[in-house]
């Protein structure tokens, strides 16, 4: 019957979903009304609920709890719920079904959170004859977003405090949440950038082609994986202003694998990429003159002979050396032979096109590549530069000085075999055409009588041959000094032979002459890596070092020297040599840990996974590694972390004058602090003044070597 009140039940779980079940009839018996019905069935339904109701007189006419605990019929709403007084929550929310309006209000009840809704319970008249009330549990829920709420607070805070920026988007790619680094790089605010597309917010641009680069989000949501932009990214802020940016983009999946959206992660590169740009013209020009250095000058050479093999394309090298500079230099000293080098240089851009390279190959010699050029235009610019500089009159302050140019021309084509062929033919060339009066130009041909008769470099290899047969090269010592411990004045005893006992030292070469004078390295190291010699000089090198160090090693156990060992990129590359390192170590007896070896960092990147192996099979028994001349190469810091060395020796170029000139400075320091971060520790080779030391000192450098701290000394066995 219409308002009849239903017997007090307690409604049980149902078995399959978990839930309690809520009998339609009582709906039916207890809401004739169909609206009121519906909402209470769409209240009911989702989850584990409770019910009841109550008359006018807010008095209970059903209730879902056990006789005990719950409310019994005829008992009031305001008692039950421990009310003071009728403004009580959850006496309001009744008294407002009472009014006709529904009402919610949370209640704990037996430990659980429940919360409640209360609508008014019509008769079939439509009159307010009481309310009726349902309750869902909330309690492991509300658990479960208090977490949630605490876990994304605690990650907001995170990405907040990282450095690098941070964007989040969902499945469409539309942003949902900006760190404050990100929004300083964009220029985005988190209220403008939330909700829109996260191509809006994020733009790249290739800095070398100017052209749009594609979104890294987009691609990472379309190819479900993690997307890194190509090197020379830009980010365009919203305001206009350009960042140089390193950015990758991770897909974000759920509990069950599915790709829900994509964190994009990107950071400003644009102070360090300015230093790397100011590193790879460094190492790849002559500071003086602007020009291209040798060593960018043999890479152009190696795609010149490539293209000449592959495609049967003709092109040229000329190898200019002036004929008067060393007058100059000698009479004037080297600021005006920095000068002349200067003016000279001006002279031959102005005779060159503009495709050919243009080279300082070393002191006063040049280097010029003819692209795509016959022989014959080739003779004609060679001529036009010998009549160009010997028209030039070199004027410093009173004096006039007439300058002259010898010139050897050799072709390149597909006869003309390796690098080291061509550059000994162009400077055989050029050694022809200055010992034939100067002021000339020399073509060289394939059985030129006059070249193979030149004594310039290729004399060397008899003499290195000599050198090995009467025992004509030396090894010397220079002490690396490190910087905790007092400096030494140039020229003393002490610093040098003394308290230096305890540091490492970098063994050297050198070679005696027919009259017993000592040759530096410069003499002949080029010419022996040039003919494919220098391979047997580091193995005399290591097995003459190692001796010396186990004699040492037996006189005296308790010094603690450590010799550092210089290698060339040939003898990497040689299969035969790390065995015979390893036979060397065992045949002497050293203590491996008192061994280090030099490898340059040109040689390193060039032959990466050669110098890996060679590195990780001698660290493995003990030795140690120096990466020699740090930041002279093209990719220095993308290499650095895949050779495991112990030291990083910076380029001495960036040391000297390091004081006067801050960039060299600031390169010197971002050097050092990179070492740091991965764990190496850091030599400055070419401290040549206080000055020097000093500022090193400063930056935190660890190790220095150079004439100031130490000259280099005989390797004597009493070490």
């Amino acid at each position: 019957m219409p308002g009849e009140v239903p017997q007090r039940k307690r409604l049980e779980p149902d078995a399959a979903a978990g839930v309690l079940d809520l009998p339609r009839s009582f709906l039916a018996r207890t809401s004739p009304d169909p609206a009121t019905a519906g909402r209470l069935r769409r209240l009911a339904e989702p989850g584990p609920a409770l019910l009841w109701t109550t008359d006018n007189d807010l008095r209970f006419t059903s209730g879902p709890a056990p006789r005990d605990e719950g409310p019994l019929p005829g008992g009031s709403v305001v008692d039950f719920y421990g009310a003071a007084d009728w403004e009580a929550l959850p006496v309001k929310a009744h008294r407002r079904a009472l009014a006709g309006e529904s009402a919610e209000f949370e209640h704990r009840w037996q430990g659980r959170l429940l919360r409640c809704h209360v609508e008014p319970l019509r008769d079939a008249f439509g009159r307010v004859s009481g309310t009726i009330g349902v309750a869902f549990d909330m309690t492991e829920r509300r658990a479960a977003e208090e977490e949630l709420y605490r876990e994304n607070e605690l990650a907001g805070e995170t990405l907040a405090a990282i450095g690098d920026g941070v964007i989040r988007a969902d499945l469409e790619g539309v942003v949902d949440y900006l760190n404050p680094v990100a929004e300083r790089l964009t220029g985005w605010s988190s209220i403008e950038a939330v909700g829109r597309p996260v191509g809006e917010i994020f733009t790249l641009f290739d800095e070398v082609t100017r052209r749009p680069l594609a979104g890294p989000v987009e691609r990472c949501l379309a190819e479900n994986r993690l997307i890194e932009s190509p090197p020379h990214a830009v980010l365009v802020r919203a305001d206009g202003m350009e960042y140089s940016v390193r950015d990758s983009a991770a897909p974000i999946r759920d509990r069950e694998g599915r790709l829900v959206g994509a964190v994009l992660v990107f950071k400003d590169v644009t102070q360090l990429r300015g230093m790397e740009r100011e590193m790879v013209y460094l190492a790849s020009h002559d500071a003086l003159t602007g020009l291209i250095n040798r060593r960018e000058f043999e890479a152009r050479l190696k795609r010149a002979l490539r293209s000449a093999l592959g495609e049967r394309r003709l092109h040229a090298m000329l190898y200019l050396d002036l004929d008067e500079f060393k007058v100059v230099n000698d009479t004037c000293g080297h600021l005006a032979g920095d000068e002349l080098l200067k003016q000279v240089t001006a002279l031959l851009r102005s005779r060159v096109r503009r495709i050919d390279s243009l080279a300082r190959l070393g002191g006063d010699e040049f280097g010029v590549l003819l692209e795509d050029c016959p022989l014959v235009q080739a003779r004609q610019i060679a001529e036009e530069l010998r009549g160009t500089v010997r028209e030039f009159r070199f004027r410093w302050k009173d004096q006039v000085f007439e300058i002259g140019v010898s010139i050897g021309l050799v072709p390149i084509d597909a006869t003309s075999g390796d690098l080291a062929s061509l550059l000994s033919a162009a400077d055989a060339a050029c050694y022809v055409a200055k010992e034939g009066g100067r002021n000339r130009v020399h073509e060289y041909e394939l059985d030129d009588t006059l070249v193979a008769e030149r004594h310039g470099e290729m004399q060397w290899i008899h003499r290195i041959h000599r050198a090995f047969e009467d025992r004509l090269f030396r090894l010397y010592y220079q002490p690396i000094q490190p910087l905790g411990a007092k400096a030494f004045a140039p020229g003393s005893d002490q610093g040098a032979a003394g308290e230096q006992r305890e540091t490492l030292c970098e063994v050297l070469i050198r070679m005696l002459d027919d009259r017993g004078r000592v040759l530096s390295p410069a003499a002949f190291i080029s010419a022996a890596e040039r003919y494919h010699l220098i391979g047997a000089v580091d193995r005399w090198v290591v097995r003459t070092a190692l001796r010396a160090l186990a004699e040492a090693q037996r006189g005296d156990g308790s010094k603690r020297l450590l010799f550092a060992i210089n290698l060339s990129g040939q003898s990497l590359s040689d299969e035969t040599f790390l065995d015979y390192v390893v036979g060397q170590l065992v045949e002497s007896g050293v203590d491996s840990r008192r061994i280090c070896f030099e490898i340059t960092e040109t040689a390193a990147v060039s032959k990466l996974d050669d110098a890996t192996r060679f590195i990780k099979v001698l660290k493995e028994m003990g030795c140690r590694f120096v990466l020699d001349d740090f930041g002279s190469g093209l990719s220095s810091f993308a290499y650095l972390r895949d050779l495991p060395v112990d030291f990083l020796k910076i380029d001495g170029e960036f040391v000297k004058n390091m004081v006067d000139d801050q960039v060299k400075r600031a390169l010197v320091e971002s050097i050092n602090q990179i070492g740091h971060v991965i764990g190496v520790q850091t030599i400055a080779e070419w401290v040549e003044n206080r000055a020097t030391l000093d500022a090193l000192k400063e930056i935190g450098v660890d190790y220095v070597q150079g004439y100031w701290i130490a000259k280099p000394q005989p390797l004597v066995h009493d070490l």
